[in-house]
């Protein structure tokens, strides 16, 4: 392969004029035996443009991610897809790790990635030498050979990080001889500060972190090899940063490698301690390993991260990612006694020092909230946890975790601070970011709060005296902290209604007119809290529900706020007779909002855009739900939410999938009642999409595919078109592999329409129905739901016309199976029937074998397996009579469970003991709850299933309807008809029922004959 005409072709693709012909040169080559290694060859060379090997290094790249791995033709393929040939792959196997080794940083990295793929795929089975090429660099006397080298052992170790323990066995044997050559390389690098020995150190971290990280093998890592690592770590964690950093911009100050070490350091440290090393969290084989980590190290490092957070207490720069991983140590560290000793003396000052001023406003925020609102919005004030990837708002949240574990496990905390807050609030000279500070901290604490007696009783009186007057206050940050403080303490029982009503209007009136859009989304917020905890505040609101929802609207609008929707959707429910008169007009309003956000620019990429536009379908679907029972509103509503069901429809299948589930459920809700002929229209348009491989999403289309069957069956009939599309629909599904839920569920919907449609002449559908299931029958099945569902429609056609369904089943055949599917199918339902769960599934079950039992005209089948019918229907009954039994007598207890509020609930543990020993003792001393005792009843053996239904139940039937069929009079009539008819075959029916069978037996006829007699009165 000519590396020039490659050179070439490469230096065109970065010229625009030429780009083109270049690409097209490259794609004609790239399949030619030697181009990958030539690829590598250019890398490498110093002699070309740097500009020619980043474009190479990308294009190889590329091809390995591509065409490395060994790919078979698709079914549908005549070509054989290319793949790399096996010597290019050799040659590149051989020349790889010396390229990551010799080339600059950025055409390093693409390497690295293409190392990954060739690991990925190679090792250990056709590459074991890369440990070999890697060893031999690392051991090498030459210093310019250990980055490159620990950069290819770093993707070795990486590809393995989040496999199971027991597939890490390749990785741990070439880590056996790895782990000793980095722990010395870093041991002896540690008095080294400069950048060349601190990115070693960094990258010898990733590696031990990516190791230990999701499993810890202690094979590898005894506890004196542990010993090691962790004085490694604690020299790591205690050394100080070169004071010229100080001279860097402290928001790039983060990258630098010295903050890097320290934060890769602190990863492992705490990863460790959570993971591996805290008594009572971990899992068995860890235990041992954690009692000593406890006792060896916990103590030792906690004394070295005490002293960063001091460090940042006196104003000296601590990296934001540093100081919170600090932070979670000493969060982990509360829970056990040997560490809280030691910590317990700096408790208040870490508190009051760190946790405190990390929990007030700041510059940063007071920037935020000036530039982007909304992004203050979502950061500072979400019910959700703040953005796990934004730095500066780490050390606050950890802040706030362990201010809140400390309060509730540590007695001596929650007072300190209280006194500390309550001082910071009455005093009038104190800066107005520590109030903001104070009441954070009191929000944080409200749980805790209202759990005990002695802060409860003070909190109306706090809210009233500091919190309602700040609602007024000028500064735009107190504003929406208090109405957030309100929203903590929704759920508190006041007292006074004078308290409550005055911090109902205050909120109203910062949502209606404040200026500051934070204040407004916190307002909102902090009102349908207050809504749904206080009856009272529910009534103030009322007379304003119009003002207030419209208001919401506008901040929807406005912000597009995914919180504001979820209080949309509350205050409906809360308000939904109110909501009648406005309802078609929040509904268009959040459908122009709906239909902005998915034709925005930057909707592809703003994940927060999708979450926003599918809270909008949700407040849509809530205000479908709450006005079912006015049926001119819904009428109103439907052209409505058509137009935003045909806007996802005509989007790519990529962009509709993503709102797939919600645009469902409008339909769905639109067609509960009666089914309009749009609505009608609507299914042709489904089944199109279903068409382009959709039928994923069969299960999200079937309760409004069941709505079709079922309520306007009228008109499901009317036209053969409607019928098809559902047939073949399911019939897709249950041929090609959509899942065994999926097919359950396709299933379940020609059941419900044989059912449906009994007596309504769909004679010509059944075969059809019957060959789809029993076809899937004969291949492999997993699951017992999806065998019995399939044998249910056989059932159901069974019901439907007998001598229909043995004429079907008679003239069926299958290619592996030449003979009549009749006794195949009798035989794998006999066999079966204890599979036969929940009320529908063994009543159809029994109806079924009733139905069996009383043919005309016998298949021969039958009587091989005559002795086993009345058994198997005396087991579904014995079922059933659980079934029934269970959902008069498991009613949920409301009561239970439900604490005064007035009772102290205490979580507080003593100095000297642990959370989780605590824990134990309090459950040992906890008096027994109902059903603590072993209940020795005849009801053992049935478990849960037995008294619930399957979850495709709720699909209802006519079989399932209060008039519908009896199972207990069906079947005793059928048995009846037989004794009078056929004493023979009645014979071989019964003949072999053991003495408690005929008992049971006798029992069904007397709840039969009960029923009889019920059903007469219920007619008179």
């Amino acid at each position: 392969m000519d590396p020039n005409r490659i050179i070439q072709a490469l230096k065109g693709t970065i010229d625009p004029r030429l780009r083109v012909a270049a690409e097209n040169e490259l794609n004609q080559s790239y399949k030619i035996i030697n181009f990958a290694p030539t690829l590598l060859q250019i890398i490498v060379s110093e002699q070309v443009e740097f500009p020619v090997r980043q474009a190479a290094a990308i294009y190889l790249k590329n091809m390995v991610s591509q065409y490395w791995q060994d790919r078979e033709p698709s079914p549908r393929e005549v070509v054989f897809p290319f793949n790399i040939h096996e010597n290019d792959r050799q040659q590149i196997r051989d020349h790889i790790v010396e390229g990551i080794i010799r080339c600059p940083e950025s055409i390093r990295a693409q390497l690295t990635m293409c190392l990954r793929a060739v690991i990925k795929h190679d090792f250990p089975g056709r590459w074991t030498a890369v440990v070999d090429k890697i060893g031999m660099y690392l051991q090498s006397q030459s210093s310019g050979s250990w980055y490159g080298s620990l950069l290819a052992l770093y993707q070795l170790v990486k590809t393995y990080e989040y496999r199971k323990a027991d597939e890490r066995e390749p990785l741990l044997a070439a880590m056996q001889i790895f782990l000793p050559r980095i722990q010395q390389l870093i041991s002896q690098l540690l008095a080294d500060s400069t950048i060349f020995s601190v990115l070693i150190q960094k990258q010898i971290l990733k590696i031990f972190h990516a190791l230990v990280q999701y499993s810890l093998p202690l094979q590898l890592i005894n506890n004196s090899v542990m010993t090691q690592w962790m004085e490694i770590l604690r020299a790591v964690m205690d050394r100080d940063v070169p004071a010229e950093t100080l001279e860097v911009d402290e928001d790039d100050r983060p990258e630098l490698a010295w903050w890097k070490c320290k934060k890769w350091a602190l990863s492992i440290i705490t990863r460790m301690f959570e993971r591996y090393g805290s008594p009572g969290n971990v899992t068995k084989e860890y235990q041992e390993f954690a009692a000593f980590f406890l006792k060896t190290y916990a103590v030792g490092i906690q004394q070295v991260l005490l002293k960063v957070v001091d460090q940042h207490r006196q104003k000296q720069y601590v990296t934001p990612r540093v100081l919170q991983q600090c932070i979670n140590y000493l969060n982990q560290g509360v829970s056990h006694s040997l560490t809280w000793k030691q910590m317990k003396p700096h408790m208040q000052t870490i508190c009051q020092e760190v946790v405190f001023p990390l929990m007030c406003y700041k510059e940063e925020d007071e920037k935020l909230w000036q530039e982007d609102p909304y992004e203050y919005i979502r950061m500072k004030f979400s019910e959700y946890p703040p953005d796990l990837y934004d730095d500066h708002a780490l050390p606050a949240a950890a802040a706030q975790s362990l201010l809140c574990r400390a309060a509730r496990t540590r007695k001596e905390v929650l007072p300190q601070m209280m006194e500390f807050c309550h001082q910071t609030l009455t005093d009038p000279s104190a800066d107005p970011r520590r109030k903001d500070g104070a009441l954070h901290c009191i929000g944080t604490l409200a749980e805790l709060l209202l759990k005990k007696r002695v802060y409860r009783e003070q909190m109306e009186l706090m809210l009233q005296n500091y919190v309602c007057p700040l609602l007024n206050s000028p500064l735009g940050y107190l504003r929406a902290r208090s109405c957030w403080v309100l929203h903590c303490f929704s759920p508190l029982r006041f007292h006074d209604d004078l308290v409550l009503r005055n911090a109902v209007e205050l909120v109203k009136q910062d949502l209606i007119d404040d200026k500051e859009m934070p204040v407004k989304v916190e307002a909102a917020i902090a009102m349908q809290a207050l809504v749904s905890n206080q009856e009272q505040a529910k009534l103030y609101i009322r007379p304003y529900i119009g003002l207030v929802m419209q208001e919401l609207l506008h901040v929807v609008k406005e912000t597009e706020n995914d919180d504001l929707t979820n209080v949309i959707q509350k205050m409906i429910c809360e308000y939904n007779q109110e909501v009648a008169t406005i309802a078609v007009e929040m509904t268009q309003n959040l459908a122009e909002i709906f239909t902005r956000v998915l034709q925005s620019e930057e909707y592809e990429e703003n994940e927060d855009k999708t979450v926003m536009a599918l809270g909008i379908l949700s407040t849509i679907d809530t205000i479908l739900t709450v006005m079912e029972d006015h049926k001119e509103i819904t009428q109103q509503l439907e052209g409505i939410c058509l137009q935003v069901i045909g806007l996802v429809l005509q989007k790519p299948i990529i962009g509709m999938a993503e709102f797939y589930e919600e645009i469902l459920s409008l339909a769905f809700g639109l067609t509960c009642q009666t089914i309009s002929p749009q609505m009608w229209q609507l299914l042709g348009v489904l089944y199109q999409v279903f068409q382009h491989d959709c039928f994923d999403y069969f299960t999200d289309m079937m309760p409004l595919l069941h709505n079709y069957v079922t309520v306007d069956t009228d008109m499901l009939l009317s036209n053969p078109k409607h019928l098809e599309v559902i047939y073949s629909m399911c019939r897709k599904v249950l041929t090609i592999d959509a899942g065994e839920d999926a097919e359950c569920h396709a299933a379940k919907l020609l059941e419900v329409i044989i059912l449906q449609c009994r007596g309504r002449g769909i004679d010509q559908c059944i075969p059809l129905f019957v060959e789809a299931v029993l076809e899937r029958l004969m291949r492999d099945v997993k699951s017992n739901e999806l065998r019995t569902m399939c044998l249910q429609v056989a059932i159901a056609a069974l019901y439907y016309n007998p001598a229909l369904l043995i004429h079907t089943l008679d003239n069926m055949h299958f290619q592996h199976n030449p003979q009549p599917i009749t006794a195949h199918f009798i035989n794998q339902w006999m066999n079966d029937t204890e599979f036969f769960l929940g009320l529908h599934d063994r009543k159809m079950c029994i109806i079924g074998l009733s139905v069996l039992m009383e043919l005309p005209r016998r298949p021969p089948v039958l009587e091989g397996v005559a002795a086993q019918i009345v058994p198997s229907i005396l087991l579904l009954f014995l079922g059933l009579k659980h079934l029934y039994s269970s959902r008069l007598v498991h009613k949920p207890n409301l009561v239970a469970g439900a604490g005064s509020q007035d009772e102290d609930q205490n979580e507080e543990i003593p100095s000297d003991e642990d959370e989780n020993t605590h824990a134990m003792q309090q459950q040992s001393c906890a008096p027994p709850g109902p059903g603590s005792e072993d209940d020795d009843d005849e009801d053992e053996s049935w478990d849960d299933e037995g008294f619930e239904g399957t979850p495709l139940e709720e699909y209802s039937t006519p079989l399932d309807y209060d008039n519908g069929e009896d199972e207990y009079r069906f079947f005793t009539s059928a048995l009846l008809r037989v004794q009078n008819t056929d004493a023979c075959w009645y014979q071989s029916l019964t003949a072999a029922l053991s003495d408690d069978q005929k008992k049971q037996l006798q029992e069904i006829y007397s709840i039969s004959q009960q029923r009889r007699s019920a059903a007469a009165k219920g007619q008179c």
